[in-house]
């Protein structure tokens, strides 16, 4: 099988949501593997200089009716919250704790935080909210919300965030496939002609 697909993302990103609802799917008609690293898009930002993309005059009003337009187009249940964006340190760490712990549970928790947010509205950056979607999943949620402050945690984030920066992630979702870097979930058409035709 060849390499899997980094999938970099940040919880609070519309785009990176509508990614996750269709990557694994699309990889698998390939035989490809995802392997997904959430990481801070914060940073990012601060590093490329780019500002957060609803602030943008005129382009931010177009963003929120394209998030809108996007998810309808793709089919995908979306709801902006109105409260954006979230801290997901939280959510990021207890994904990377889990992790450790069970991939497969690992993966169903970052789609609860994910739609918790991008559907429910709810307030991800506060850890009870965490908690509460751990444990519906059958997670020990106060085990996962001790390892969200264990220090080898915490760094483990940080070392994904700088790592997708230094690959030249700005923005999210950022996906790489076989070395090549692609930005944004209307770039998945092409990433799976890429995986298709083995690179273009």
């Amino acid at each position: 099988m060849s390499d899997p697909i980094d999938f970099y993302f940040d919880f609070s990103s519309p785009y990176s949501y509508l990614a996750s609802e269709m990557i694994d799917e699309l990889a698998a008609k390939y035989g490809r593997q995802v392997k997904w690293r959430p990481i801070l898009l914060g940073a990012a930002f601060q590093k490329s200089g780019l500002p957060l993309l609803v602030t943008v005059p005129l382009k931010g009003e177009y963003s929120l009716r394209d998030f809108d337009r996007s998810a309808r187009f793709y089919g995908i249940p979306f709801k902006f919250p109105e409260e954006f964006p979230r801290a997901t340190h939280t959510a990021a760490r207890g994904y990377y704790w889990l992790h450790g712990q069970d991939c497969n549970q690992a993966r169903q928790f970052a789609h609860a935080v994910f739609r918790a947010y991008w559907i429910d509205g709810r307030n991800i950056s506060d850890l009870a909210v965490i908690k509460d979607i751990a444990a519906g999943l059958g997670v020990d949620s106060d085990a996962l919300a001790e390892a969200t402050g264990q220090p080898e945690i915490k760094e483990r984030l940080k070392t994904e965030t700088d790592g997708a920066i230094a690959k030249g992630m700005f923005g999210a979702p950022y996906m790489i496939v076989d070395g090549e870097p692609f930005w944004g979930a209307d770039r998945l058409p092409q990433l799976e002609k890429w995986l298709a035709t083995g690179g273009f």
